[in-house]
C-alpha cells in the first residue's frame, strides 16, 4: 500500500473487546493509517456516525450485545436505513469462518468485503487497498446519484458493467436499483431477470420481487417470494417482502405466519418485532400482539431510534385485551423512559385516550384527543397511520374540527407517504362528505396561496424559495394540470437564472409526462417542452 494514499483516511472500529481493538489499532497503524476511532457497541457506533462520517468502518459481526442482541448485520441495516452512511462508506465485516458461510447468502444488504479471523496485517492492507479500489471505480457514479442527476448514474453504471467486468454484476445492481427510484419497473424486472439468467442470487430475486409489486402483480411476486424463502430459508428481507404481498392479497394470517417464522430465525430486528405486532393486532390475535410489542419495548430501550409510537401500539393491544393495569403502566413507563423526545406528548395523550374511553369515561377522552389534536401542530416524525388513527377518534366523537386539522398536518407534509387526494378520501371512507368538501376547498385555497407566493418569490429572484412553495402545492394537489404547468415554468425558471439542476430537471421530466397522461392533447403542453429544449440547450445537456 502506497503511505501517501492512507494517511488521510479516517477509521471507525466498532468492536466490544478491547484487546481485539488494540490489535486492529495496531495493524493500521503499520499500514499507515493513524486517524481511527473506536466504538465499543453498536450504540455508540450510532452516535458516533450521527456526529461524523468515517471512510472505513472495520465491524465486529458478534457485537455480543445483551441489551439489543443486534449484530455487525443489523447494525449495518440500521445504519443504512436511517442513512447514517453513504454509499462510499466502506464497511468491512470482520467474522469467524462459520458466521461468514452462515450469513453471506443471507443479506440483502452486504458490507463491502468480508474478513475472516484469524488473518495478517498484509491480508487486512490487501482488503482495504481492494475496497478503495472499487470505491474509486463507483465514485463517478455515486457522484452523479448524489447530485440527484439519476439518468446519467444509469448511463455511468452500464459503462461501468461494461468496461470493469470484476464489478460488473455490483453496477447491475445499482443500475436496476436506480430504474427501481425512477419507477421504471418494467427496465427494473428486465435487468433482475438478466442477472438471474447468469446465476440465481438472492438479492436479485428479491429485487424481481420487488418490480412486479409496484406494477401490481403481488400475486406473481409471492410465488417468486415463497420460492425464494424456500431455497434460502435464512434470507430475512424475503419474509419481510412476503408478509407484504399476503397483506396486499388480503391475507393477514399468512402475512403474520411468515413475520412469526422470520422472528423465530432472527428475534432481535425491532423493525420486524413492530410490522409482526402490526399485522397480529389486524389479525385479532392479541396475544401476539402483546409479546411482538412487549420485545419492541425491551429491544428498542437501548436503541437510538427509539419510537414512543410503540408504547401506543403496547396500550392500544393491552386496552384490546382488558389489561387497563399494565396499559396504565405502560403509559408511566413512556413518560418516565422516553423525556424529552419529540412527540411525547401526543403519544401519551392517544394513549390516555384509548384507555379512559376502555373505562368509560368519555368526557375525559375526549379532552385528551382534543390535547392529542392541538400537540400535531408541533409534534414531528409520527407516522401518517397514527395521525389518521387519531383523526378517526376524533371523528367518533363528533370532533369534527380537530379531525380535519389533523388530516390537514398529514396533507402538507412532505414527508408523509399519503398524497393529499387520498387523505380527502379518509373523510369520504367514514361517510363524511361534508368535511370532504370542506378539505376540499380549503386545499384549493392553500394551493393558491402557496402558487401566488411562488410567482412573487420568482419575480424578486428568490428562485428557490419559489421552488419549495411549488413542490408543497404539487404535494397537495399532484394531478391538477394548473399546478403541474405552473411548477414546471417556476422550475424552469430557477434553472435558468441559477444554472442546471439534475433534481429539479428530474422533477420537470416526471410532471411533464403526469401531463401527458392527464391530457395528451393540451394546447399548452408544446410550448412548455419548447422551454425545457431551450434551457437544455443553453447548459448544453442532451436529452
Amino acid at each position: 500500500m502506497g503511505m501517501q494514499d492512507n494517511s488521510n483516511l479516517s477509521v471507525l472500529i466498532v468492536d466490544p473487546n478491547p484487546g481485539m481493538r488494540g490489535q486492529l489499532h495496531n495493524m493500521l497503524v503499520q499500514a499507515n493509517i493513524t486517524k481511527v476511532e473506536f466504538a465499543q457497541s453498536s450504540g455508540t457506533a450510532i452516535r458516533q456516525l450521527m456526529k461524523r462520517s468515517y471512510d472505513i468502518i472495520l465491524c465486529e459481526y458478534d457485537l455480543g450485545s445483551q441489551e439489543d442482541g443486534q449484530d455487525g448485520q443489523q447494525l449495518l441495516e440500521d445504519l443504512r436505513l436511517h442513512k447514517l452512511i453513504g454509499l462510499w462508506t466502506i464497511f468491512i465485516m470482520i467474522t469467524s469462518e462459520g458466521i461468514y458461510s452462515k450469513v453471506i447468502s443471507a443479506a440483502e444488504l452486504v458490507p463491502t468485503d468480508y474478513i475472516l479471523k484469524p488473518f495478517t496485517v498484509d491480508v487486512l492492507s490487501a482488503r482495504i487497498q481492494r475496497a478503495i479500489e472499487r470505491r474509486m471505480a463507483f465514485l463517478p457514479t455515486y457522484q452523479l446519484i448524489g447530485q440527484g442527476n439519476l439518468r446519467e448514474a444509469i448511463k455511468s453504471c452500464a459503462s461501468g458493467e461494461a468496461n470493469m467486468p470484476r464489478y460488473a454484476v455490483e453496477f447491475a445492481k445499482l443500475r436496476a436499483e436506480l430504474h427501481m427510484s425512477l419507477e421504471e419497473y418494467a427496465e427494473a424486472e428486465e435487468m433482475y431477470r438478466n442477472i438471474l439468467a447468469t446465476k440465481p442470487i438472492g438479492w436479485a430475486h428479491l429485487g424481481l420481487a420487488r418490480a412486479m409489486i409496484a406494477q401490481g402483480r403481488s400475486l406473481d411476486a409471492q410465488a417468486e417470494l415463497v420460492r425464494l424463502t424456500t431455497e434460502n430459508p435464512k434470507f430475512m428481507a424475503a419474509y419481510d417482502l412476503l408478509a407484504t404481498c399476503y397483506k396486499t392479497n388480503g391475507d393477514v394470517q399468512a402475512a403474520q405466519r411468515t413475520l412469526e417464522t422470520a422472528v423465530s430465525i432472527s428475534p432481535h430486528v425491532v423493525r420486524r418485532l413492530r410490522v409482526l405486532g402490526d399485522t397480529a393486532l389486524e389479525s385479532g390475535d392479541f396475544g401476539m400482539a402483546e409479546k411482538s410489542f412487549k420485545q419492541v419495548l425491551i429491544k428498542a430501550r437501548y436503541s437510538e431510534f427509539r419510537n414512543p409510537e410503540d408504547h401506543v401500539n403496547l396500550v392500544r393491544t393491552l386496552v384490546a385485551r382488558n389489561d387497563n393495569v399494565q396499559a396504565a403502566a405502560t403509559i408511566r413507563d413512556l413518560e418516565r423512559s422516553l423525556r424529552g423526545v419529540a412527540s411525547v406528548d401526543v403519544c401519551k395523550a392517544i394513549s390516555t385516550a384509548l384507555m379512559q374511553e376502555a373505562n368509560g369515561n368519555i368526557d375525559a377522552a375526549v379532552e385528551q384527543l382534543q390535547a392529542a389534536a392541538a400537540g400535531m401542530k408541533t409534534a414531528e416524525g409520527l407516522s401518517t397511520r397514527l395521525r389518521l388513527d387519531l383523526a378517526k377518534s376524533c371523528l367518533d366523537y363528533s370532533l369534527d374540527e380537530e379531525a380535519t386539522a389533523v388530516v390537514m398536518n398529514v396533507m402538507a407534509d412532505p414527508n408523509s407517504e399519503m398524497p393529499a387526494p387520498q387523505a380527502v378520501q379518509f373523510f369520504v371512507k367514514h361517510g363524511r362528505e361534508d368535511l370532504a368538501e370542506t378539505i376540499n376547498s380549503h386545499l384549493k385555497a392553500q394551493v393558491a396561496e402557496l402558487m401566488a407566493k411562488a410567482e412573487d418569490r420568482s419575480k424578486t429572484g428568490d428562485h428557490k424559495g419559489a421552488t419549495q412553495a411549488m413542490l408543497e402545492a404539487l404535494h397537495m394537489q399532484p394531478g391538477n394540470l394548473q399546478v403541474l404547468f405552473a411548477a414546471s415554468r417556476i422550475f424552469l425558471r430557477q434553472i435558468d437564472a441559477m444554472g442546471w439542476d439534475h433534481t429539479l430537471a428530474e422533477r420537470i421530466y416526471g410532471d411533464i409526462d403526469t401531463i401527458k397522461r392527464i391530457d395528451a392533447h393540451n394546447d399548452k403542453l408544446p410550448k412548455l417542452e419548447e422551454e425545457f429544449e431551450a434551457v437544455r440547450r443553453k447548459y448544453g445537456i442532451g436529452v
